[in-house]
Order: structure tokens, then C-alpha cells, then sequence
């Protein structure tokens, strides 16, 4: 079986798109070849991201944002953009690729100005939970 490939990408691949990654490894690993990239690489993967993931058994503390061109292929099947940004700077794929936006929340924005820890962390819980049950219903991901 010819697995399909989908490229999760988001602003700096530090937080939404690594999530996403995760869980299409964790629910479609037989079906498809997962990845995530960010259109402007951050410096470093969000440390709240992480705690979030970890919650559910997901260990990504060793992921690394990356950009599009440090991927290991070039053309994928399907890109889905997480963030308006990546879905408006989103760069060239070749006509092959189905390009679809899915918009979330981006934790750290949403976040800003928020002192009480456990506020911060119900916030990235819901965008968490709300990329899973995308990646576990949406239909470009039942084959």
C-alpha cells in the first residue's frame, strides 16, 4: 500500500502544526506519512505544547520546528494550513497537492496576558482537543 503524506503547516511549527503531527502519527501512522513545518521557523517547540501533549501520552519534546524546504520530501499529498498566515504565505506545492486551510487558535496569542497557569493550560487543552478531534473526523483523513 502507497501511504499518502500531509504536511501540517503553520506560522513557526512550535505549537498547532507539532500537535498535529503527532496525532496523525499516533491515528493514521498505517495510512499516512505525517509532517509539519512552519512558514517562518521558530526557534524552539513550545514548552507548554509539550506539558499538553504529555497529558495524553504524546511525548514531542524532542520535535524541532522546521521549515518547508528542511523537510525530507518536496511534494506532498495533502498541506493543511492550521493559521490564517500559513494559509495566506502558504508557499508553491505542485498541482498534485490538495491544499485545505483548518483554522485554530494559537495558543500563545490567545494566552498573552494571562497570569494564572491553569487559565493558560485550559486554553491549550481546548486547542489541543479540538486538533485531535479534526485529525480523528475530518474526512481527508479516512481512507
Amino acid at each position: 500500500m502507497n501511504k499518502k503524506s500531509v504536511l501540517f503547516l503553520c506560522t513557526g511549527n512550535s505549537c498547532r502544526s507539532q500537535m498535529a503531527e503527532a496525532f496523525c502519527q499516533q491515528y493514521h501512522k498505517e495510512n499516512l506519512t505525517c509532517y509539519s513545518a512552519g512558514v517562518e521557523k521558530s526557534t524552539h517547540i513550545d514548552p507548554l505544547a509539550v506539558k499538553v501533549m504529555s497529558e495524553l501520552g504524546i511525548d514531542i519534546s524532542s520535535k524541532k520546528p522546521k521549515a518547508t524546504s528542511e523537510l525530507p520530501i518536496k511534494e506532498f499529498d495533502y498541506v493543511v494550513t492550521l493559521c490564517s498566515h500559513a494559509n495566506e504565505t502558504c508557499p508553491y506545492f505542485p498541482a498534485k497537492t490538495k491544499k485545505t486551510h483548518h483554522g485554530f487558535d494559537d495558543p500563545p496569542v490567545i494566552t498573552e496576558g494571562l497570569k494564572n497557569e491553569e487559565k493558560i493550560l485550559e486554553q491549550y487543552r481546548r486547542v489541543r482537543d479540538e486538533i485531535k478531534s479534526f485529525i480523528l473526523t475530518d474526512p481527508l483523513f479516512r481512507n
